[in-house]
């Protein structure tokens, strides 16, 4: 139920961007829009988990026809460099916000309704878009071009093994299975590439990737988001858990950086008119480096995880403006949809990997420097292994019991925090100095064309 949303819509948005490139976006996103709305309101009334499974299923397949459409359709839309900026401000903010609110939202929907409303959440905003779809002018499409089945099976193979390896380390951790389904996923993504660099008329034309404005565009679309998801999966647990927030007021300490996102989404604008790319992603890069620092070097409180939040949303924001800028400048207006599927596909690639790699790694110190109050049971030492478990634990012991339970399991998870950011702090800084170094543009446009 968790992972058939997520696998699909990873393992189809190559496919469903090319199509775009060949079809058409709007139709591509009209069609995704529809499709997504019905399958919303068809979900509401499940009645057994394969209806749920199936239903998100189908809810990735549209999803993917989507998401790369809107990013493409800025690049015919807006044709003067400037304007294109300002949307795709638009768009990365709205892209950071729903990313960061999305799971708090469904948690407040969660505590006050049953499961179905999340799914009609998205109808009142895929609507609009239905009715106001024809006024969009229609992407150039790349006439002709027959479709290779095989690289579609082979993106999706791909993709979805790579994607079920990450999962699996995550909530299960280390394992045959991961080996498994990385390596197979891996062994796939290599036959794709090989068959893509000698078809005439490749599902992803490789190409983009000699522009070193695409390239590093991806790797810092991935890295952003992974650091703002993975702050995430400690935050909500330092903010319910530890401090006893109930979710609708956690909630509310995130709002100060949902908001500034919106402003640092459209105020990078300007600046990035004024300085290289390069110099502007660096400084926000760094700025997310000191939001964990803040975290590593401070005893966390609500206040600091709330600064901590407004600081990295904020850079994670315009640092989507300024790569998604970069990445459609690099690519040829009949490319928007592939390159776009790209850009999507590294965020979520980099939402598995911040909850595997930043999650994982607080999990792995929680469980090294817990300790195990003397005389529990080994099902309440088995219980106590994740900070939730703790928690659910405790009220079913005896009162000294649980606050000691309470005390290590907070003390750990604390540290296991502080020493994560610590390291991603690191990281992030190591990170900005490549940014900076091989950001390069060098009309990159003309490049692709002429090989």
């Amino acid at each position: 139920m968790i992972d058939a949303y997520s696998l699909v819509l990873a393992g189809l948005l190559v496919t469903m961007g090319s199509s775009g490139d060949r079809f058409g976006h709007r139709r591509m996103l009209c069609l995704g829009c529809m499709g997504f709305a019905v399958v919303s309101v068809g979900v509401v009334f499940s009645q057994q988990a394969w209806h749920l499974i199936g239903g998100r299923v189908l809810l990735g397949c549209f999803g993917a026809m989507i998401l790369p459409a809107t990013l493409a359709l800025i690049r015919t839309a807006f044709e003067d460099r400037e304007e294109r900026r300002l949307a795709v401000a638009v768009w990365a903010t709205c892209l950071t916000i729903g990313s960061a609110l999305g799971p708090l939202l469904g948690g407040v929907l969660l505590q006050y309704f049953d499961w179905q409303s999340v799914f009609l959440v998205a109808l009142p905003f895929l609507l609009p878009v239905l009715l106001l779809a024809p006024m969009i002018t229609e992407s150039p499409r790349q006439m002709g071009r027959s479709t290779d089945y095989l690289s579609i099976l082979l993106s999706l193979g791909a993709m979805t093994g790579v994607m079920l390896g990450l999962k699996h380390l995550a909530t299960v951790g280390f394992d045959s299975q991961v080996l498994i389904w990385a390596l197979s996923g891996i062994l796939l993504g290599v036959v794709f590439v090989r068959r893509q660099l000698h078809l005439d008329q490749p599902l992803l034309d490789l190409r983009l990737f000699a522009s070193s404005a695409f390239s590093v565009s991806i790797a810092i679309n991935l890295v952003s988001l992974g650091l703002l998801i993975g702050f995430l999966f400690f935050a909500t647990q330092l903010l319910q858990l530890i401090f006893g927030l109930p979710p609708l007021l956690a909630s509310l300490i995130l709002v100060p950086g949902q908001i500034l996102a919106i402003v640092a989404g459209l105020a990078v604008v300007p600046v990035a008119q004024k300085h290289a790319p390069n110099r502007v992603i660096a400084g926000c890069l760094l700025l997310a480096a000191a939001a964990f620092a803040m975290v590593a070097l401070l005893a966390p409180t609500v206040l600091a995880v709330g600064v901590a939040f407004v600081l990295l949303n904020a850079s994670v924001a315009a640092i989507t403006t300024v790569s998604n800028d970069l990445l459609l400048g690099s690519v040829p207006a009949e490319s928007a949809g592939s390159a776009s599927s790209v850009s999507e596909t590294a965020y979520e690639i980099g939402v598995v990997l911040g909850t595997t790699l930043i999650g994982g790694a607080v999990a792995a110190l929680y469980r090294l420097s817990l300790a195990i109050p003397e005389g529990v049971s080994e099902s309440v030492v088995n219980a106590i292994a994740t900070l939730g478990g703790a928690h659910a634990i405790s009220q079913d012991q005896p009162e000294e019991v649980a606050t000691r339970i309470l005390e290590e399991a907070n003390a750990a998870f604390t540290e296991g925090v502080m020493m994560t950011s610590a390291v991603v702090t690191g990281f992030i800084v190591l990170f900005a100095l490549v940014a900076y170094r091989f950001l390069q543009v060098r009309d990159p446009v003309s490049l692709i064309e002429n090989r």
